[in-house]
C-alpha cells in the first residue's frame, strides 16, 4: 500500500524546506507565501536495516525497501476554507492523503518573514485546525440539508442518517475535529463525506539547529496542544535535514552524533507516521530480490498477500513464515526450516511486523 502523508502549515514555517530535504524532489522554496501552488509529491524509501540484512542472507540480486509519499501542500492562511490564498485548492489536496503532518514554526529568524508577524505556535495550530474544521462543517451542513429533506419520508434509514449528520455538524460547530466525534457514524456516510479532520495528525515542530534534540519553549506549547488532541510531536530542524541530505555514511553519522541524535528527523517522522496509522512491515526474500511491504496491523495472511498481487489473495493456500529474528540468527530459510522455525500458517493467521513470508497460492 502507498502511504501518503500531507505536509500542511502556514506559509514560511519551513514546510517546503523540510519536504525538499526528505524527498530531494526539488519543490520550490522561497521567502514568501504560496511559492508552492500545486502539491509536490516525493517518494521516500523507508529506512529499514532489516531489508539489506535479509538480502545479504538470501543472496538477493537487489533489496527493495517500502516507500512513503510526502505531499507538500501550499501554506494555509486564515480564511482558506472560504478560498483565501487559493485555500480551496489546497484543502482539496489534503483530502487525498492518509495522514496530516502539521509543520509548526518553532524557530526565531528575523530574515524569514512570518505571515502573522511573530512566532506563535498555538495561534498557528489554531489557524490550521480551524480552517480544516470549517471546511468539514461546510461539507456536513450541505449533507444535513439533503438528509433533512430525505427524512420527511419518515424512512427509518433516512432518519438515522439525518440524526448522525446533525450530531456531527453540532460537534464540528463548536470547533472540534471529526476524529474526536464519539457518536455513531455509518461507514457509507463517512466515506461520502471524506472529512479532512477525521485524518490522524502529527506535529513536526521545526526548530533551529541549536534547539535539537529536545526543542525549546515553543515546542513545549506544541507538545501541550498535541496532548490535548492525542497527537504526537516530532522535533525536527528542516535546515539540518537539508544538510543531512547532502551527506553520506560516516559524515552523516558524525553530524547526527554532534547534535545528540541517533537518527534523522525523517526517520523519526516515518516511525511516528507508521505508529499513527497502525502499520507494520513484512518481507519477501529470494534470489531475485528481497522486498519490504507495508500493511495495516491486524492484517491476515491473504490480506498481506494482496499487496504483492491480487491473485495471491484469491488463490491463497498457505503462508510459510519465519520471523526476522530467526532468519537473522539462523542465517537462511533452509536453516530456519531445519531448526523447526519455519511455520505453516493459514487464512486466519495475523501477520506480525518483521515476518518473512513465502506465499503458496493457486493461479
Amino acid at each position: 500500500m502507498a502511504l501518503q502523508v500531507g505536509l500542511v502549515g502556514l506559509p514560511n514555517v519551513g514546510k517546503s524546506t523540510l519536504f525538499n530535504a526528505v524527498s530531494q524532489a526539488g519543490a520550490e522554496s522561497a521567502n514568501f507565501p504560496f511559492c508552492t501552488i500545486d502539491p509536490n509529491v516525493g517518494v521516500v524509501a523507508v529506512p529499514d536495516p532489516r531489508v539489506e540484512r535479509l538480502a545479504e542472507l538470501a543472496g538477493s540480486a537487489r533489496a527493495v525497501p517500502t516507500a512513503i509519499e510526502f505531499v507538500d501542500i501550499a501554506g494555509l492562511v486564515a480564511g482558506a476554507s472560504r478560498g483565501e490564498g487559493l485555500g480551496n485548492q489546497f484543502l482539496a489536496h489534503i483530502r487525498e492523503v492518509d495522514a496530516i503532518c502539521t509543520v509548526v514554526r518553532c524557530f526565531e529568524d528575523d530574515d524569514v518573514v512570518h505571515v502573522s508577524g511573530n512566532v506563535d505556535p498555538a495561534r498557528d495550530i489554531e489557524v490550521v485546525d480551524t480552517e480544516l474544521i470549517l471546511k468539514d462543517l461546510e461539507t456536513v451542513e450541505r449533507r444535513v440539508e439533503r438528509a433533512q429533506r430525505a427524512a420527511k419520508s419518515a424512512d427509518k434509514d433516512a432518519l438515522r442518517v439525518r440524526d448522525q449528520a446533525v450530531a456531527l455538524r453540532d460537534h464540528l460547530a463548536v470547533g472540534l475535529p471529526a476524529r474526536t466525534f464519539r457518536g455513531e457514524l455509518d461507514p457509507v456516510l463517512a466515506r461520502e463525506l471524506s472529512l479532512l479532520t477525521v485524518k490522524p495528525v502529527l506535529f513536526a515542530a521545526n526548530v533551529a539547529e541549536q534547539d535539537l534534540p529536545d526543542g525549546n519553549h515553543h515546542v513545549d506549547v506544541v507538545r501541550k496542544l498535541a496532548a490535548e488532541q492525542d497527537a504526537e510531536v516530532v522535533v525536527v530542524s528542516a535546515q539540518v535535514e537539508a544538510e543531512l541530505a547532502e551527506l553520506d555514511g560516516d559524515e552523516r553519522a558524525e553530524y547526527l552524533a554532534s547534535l545528540g541524535l541517533e537518527r534523522s528527523g525523517l526517520e523519526r517522522l516515518i516511525d511516528h507516521a507508521y505508529r499513527l496509522l497502525h502499520l507494520i512491515t513484512f518481507f519477501t526474500a529470494g534470489p531475485k530480490e528481497t522486498r519490504a511491504w507495508t500493511v495495516p496491523a491486524g492484517s491476515t495472511a491473504p490480506r498481506a498477500a494482496r499487496e504483492i498481487h491480487t491473485d495471491f489473495e484469491r488463490g491463497f493456500i498457505k503462508a510459510e513464515v519465519i520471523t526476522f529474528e530467526d532468519y537473522d540468527r539462523l542465517g537462511s530459510e533452509a536453516a530456519a526450516r531445519e531448526a523447526g522455525r519455519l511455520r505453516i500458517e493459514g487464512k486466519e493467521y495475523v501477520v506480525a511486523d518483521g515476518d518473512v513470508i513465502h506465499f503458496r497460492f493457486n493461479v
